[in-house]
């Protein structure tokens, strides 16, 4: 009977405990609306780390386009600005959680206010787990503020043009290791490129290595390669005018989330986003970084085509 006593105190207190440990990590997390990110004079913008030319650190200033940005929307709520640092983890949904709604298991008290350059697509917007529950539930995504989309840039002394990237069949072509890139170019025209790819660990590294003449073109982001292509000026490196025929996404849209409680916060944000959208400082603010800039689709419907400032 003592045994069974016993074992019973032990089943409350494990449940007690695990409740107040339950309690304590919701606590944990800065309830971070926008009246309290406004009453603290700061917003934490996540950015990726060393992306350039979207968002890196140089002599201790937050830097790239992304971080210009956050300044922009820090100024509009008329906070600080404040740079919140994310290393990529394995994929994105894990991104959202351990730095939007969540935490990471190694600095729960730490999240960002705002997280920048994710994608503004109905897709993976509801996307759903194996059991029907839905992914990203506990996160908002909005304000679109630029259409990203890829491109290659090759060596004119090596190529005369770049009409199809077939002729990568006969010419080594670099592209960064895991993405989507180094997916289509190893299985387009039935893997016949697949030989000519070479993996490196970023896109500033695979243009290096057409620096050095190991390769005769890299595919990437167009404002990295843009980026890349300032970087590199007088190597006779140029962008390439291709489409990529069966390639399932060549443009998408990219914007911003908050957690799922910090709606006003996103309004607020969004707002001032949209103004530079419709205003073009948008357009002068990628300007100001040497980058081409194509305004989100989804503005398509309510102002009308864009005309192609290419």
């Amino acid at each position: 009977m003592k045994s069974v006593f016993h074992g019973l105190m032990f089943v409350l207190l494990v449940a007690v405990t695990s409740q107040a440990q339950a309690q304590q990590s919701r606590t944990l997390i800065p309830d971070r609306t926008l009246d309290i990110v406004q009453d603290s004079g700061y917003l934490n913008v996540g950015m990726y780390k060393d992306f350039p030319p979207y968002s890196y650190e140089a002599d201790g200033e937050a830097r790239g386009v992304d971080a210009d940005l956050g300044r922009r929307i820090a100024e509009g709520l008329g906070v600080e600005f404040r740079p919140y640092w994310i290393i990529p983890d394995e994929n994105l949904g894990d991104d959202l959680r351990n730095h939007i709604w969540k935490g990471h298991y190694l600095a729960k008290t730490r999240i960002a206010d705002i997280m920048m350059r994710v994608p503004y697509d109905s897709t993976f917007k509801y996307m759903r787990d194996s059991t029907g529950e839905m992914i990203n539930e506990q996160v908002v995504f909005f304000g679109p503020y630029q259409q990203e989309r890829w491109q290659i840039a090759f060596d004119k002394s090596r190529l005369d043009g770049v009409e199809t990237v077939a002729v990568f069949q006969y010419h080594p072509i670099g592209v960064e290791i895991d993405t989507l890139p180094a997916t289509y170019l190893t299985s387009a025209f039935g893997g016949r490129l697949r030989n000519q790819v070479h993996h490196y660990r970023n896109v500033g590294e695979a243009f290096q290595a057409m620096e050095q003449d190991e390769i005769a073109g890299v595919m990437g982001m167009r404002a990295e390669i843009e980026h890349q292509l300032e970087a590199h000026e007088g190597n006779g490196f140029t962008k390439a005018g291709n489409g990529f025929p069966g390639m399932t996404k060549q443009v998408w849209d990219v914007g911003l989330a908050v957690r799922h409680t910090h709606r006003a916060l996103g309004y607020a944000i969004g707002a001032i986003v949209d103004g530079m959208v419709r205003s073009g400082e948008m357009v002068e603010l990628y300007a100001n970084h040497g980058l081409s800039y194509s305004r989100p689709g989804y503005y398509d419907e309510i102002l009308g085509p864009e005309e192609s400032g290419e």
